[in-house]
């Protein structure tokens, strides 16, 4: 018997961590007019059965190359147009379209979050995991990658992990002295790690009345949470829907800046706004329109004219005559040389995606001193560093002649000397805060002279680097940038002088003076 909406709002109520897994089930329901590709019986059921829930989702997954074409008609197209890298397809997933069973129970045996359903063992999450059966390469290159470790390299790093508890921390002010109290994890869900990502875990099962009947539905904690480098239930790594959004999956949405932008616009990583005032993001936002972003491969001066965020870092780009310019990848940083920002200083590219592991030679987990000596032996060397550099750069020269790519880079270059210049400096006037006492480093994150310190790379400095790579000078110079630098060092020092003066220890409570005699 068919759900009215009332019904569907009251079964599926938001008070219970559960409700998510209605709107997944959701994507079970759908008319399959639309689909050049025939239905496996199983997603045929989960679709009669759930056909009066959330029609957009549905829409979306009948516009999606999944219920277009099966496996192993994908793989049977060109190399340079194929989007499966699996060479082995499992036979009872070839030939069907990839739908709400293939996805959905798929590998249930691995899956904490499996829960027996209509005699169906169905999970909640999809997992780069289950992905792999048809993409096993992207899977591999995303293992690889900086981003799908995002939840260890936060919250494993002692440094960074106090940053984070100094953010979403509270407050409690008493006179003129606070305490931080430890942030709850739902506050640190709902920050850092919805692009970090969560550690989805299974707490049980929660047994619910519906009109359809009694039925028991996993209780999840770190949910929901499509973060880069979410850790899930089968115990893979990161979240596919992170850039190729469910339940479409198109690749015109991977492609876009304005996915990017969900974790890439902040003044800590301002990658899109950077790009949005660039000449790129100018004609990006005049032309886009009359761009292909379907295209497999993006044929540079044909598909589009300028690049996106996809175009530099992942996308398989050939010439209109077919000759390839670079290799798609999943792993981001396979053309990126340095890493520019989250860090002190700029610095090469980290050998191995999980950098909790990383130590200078001070002991702390960076990659770098707190003077800007690196920690060479963890990140990628002069060889591997040119490697990165020349496969970037043959993408500029598919636009731009050589002459005006090798003044872009020594411009790039300089702004990242001059910057790591500017936060050494800012770092010589913390240092000698704390060797005079003026401020405590036990914890780096917790003063307002530290609070300053900080904001000189993670704001600043990123905002030049970022600037100068990606030519958007706007957010290079005044908003944020270089003269953000100058003026961040002068209050530092203004403000240290003041500390210096007797009785003004920072977070002490002022005695108060008496009033004078007239």
């Amino acid at each position: 018997m068919p759900i009215n909406r009332l019904d569907t709002n009251r079964i599926f109520a938001p008070q219970s961590a559960t409700a998510v897994f209605a709107l997944i089930l959701i994507a079970f329901s759908c008319p399959i007019s639309a689909s050049e590709a025939p239905v496996s019986e199983a997603t045929q059921e989960c679709i009669d059965c759930h056909a009066t829930f959330a029609p957009a989702m549905i829409a979306d997954w009948k516009k999606s190359l999944h219920a277009k074409t099966t496996p192993a008609a994908a793989r049977k197209k060109p190399e340079l147009e194929r989007r499966v890298s699996s060479p082995n397809i499992p036979e009872q997933l070839a030939g069907v379209a990839v739908g709400c069973a293939e996805c959905h129970s798929l590998n249930p045996a691995a899956h904490k979050d499996t829960f027996d359903h209509n005699d169906k063992k169905v999970h909640l999450t999809v997992t780069p995991n289950d992905c792999a059966v048809c993409h096993a390469e992207e899977s591999q290159q995303f293992d690889q990658n900086l981003m799908s470790h995002a939840w260890g390299n936060l919250t494993k790093n002692s440094v960074f992990s106090s940053l984070m508890n100094a953010v979403n921390g509270l407050q409690s002010v008493h006179g003129l002295k606070s305490t931080l109290i430890a942030p709850d994890q739902k506050s640190q869900d709902d920050s850092c790690l919805q692009c970090h990502g969560t550690e989805v875990q299974v707490k049980g099962l929660q047994t619910r009345e519906t009109d359809q009947g009694t039925f028991d539905f996993p209780v999840l904690t770190g949910w929901p949470n499509q973060g880069v480098g979410r850790i899930n239930p089968d115990g893979s790594k990161g979240s596919c829907s992170a850039c190729h959004n469910r339940h479409q999956f198109a690749i015109e949405i991977a492609r876009s800046p304005g996915t990017c932008a969900q974790c890439h616009k902040g003044p800590d990583v301002p990658a899109y706004k950077v790009y949005s005032v660039s000449k790129h993001g100018a004609l990006y936002s005049a032309l886009a329109k009359e761009w292909n972003f379907k295209s497999v491969p993006w044929r540079v001066g044909e598909d589009f004219t300028a690049p996106t965020c996809a175009t530099c870092h992942a996308s398989l780009l050939t010439s209109p005559d077919g000759d390839v310019i670079a290799k798609r990848t999943h792993r981001m940083n396979d053309r990126i040389p340095w890493r520019l920002f989250g860090l002190i200083y700029s610095h090469a590219h980290p050998k191995s995606p999980d950098t909790s592991i990383i130590k200078n030679k001070n002991g702390l987990p960076l990659p770098t001193t707190l003077t800007g000596e690196s920690a060479k032996e963890y990140l990628i060397n002069d060889e591997e560093i040119a490697a990165r550099q020349k496969t970037m750069q043959e993408v500029c020269k598919s636009c731009h002649t050589t002459d005006w790519v090798d003044g872009h880079w020594d411009l790039f270059q300089n702004s990242r000397k001059t910057s790591d210049a500017m936060v050494l400096s800012a770092t010589e006037i913390m240092r000698t805060a704390w060797d005079k006492k003026l401020a405590d480093n036990s914890n780096l994150f917790d003063e307002a002279i530290e609070k300053k310190w900080i904001e000189q790379w993670l704001f600043h400095a990123n905002s030049v680097r970022l600037s100068s790579a990606m030519l958007g000078a706007d957010y290079g110079v005044f908003d944020g940038g270089r003269w953000s630098l100058s003026k961040n060092i002068q209050d530092m020092l203004d403000y240290m002088k003041f500390l210096m003066k007797p009785g003004a220890t920072e977070g002490a409570e002022q005695p108060r003076q008496k009033p004078k005699q007239r």
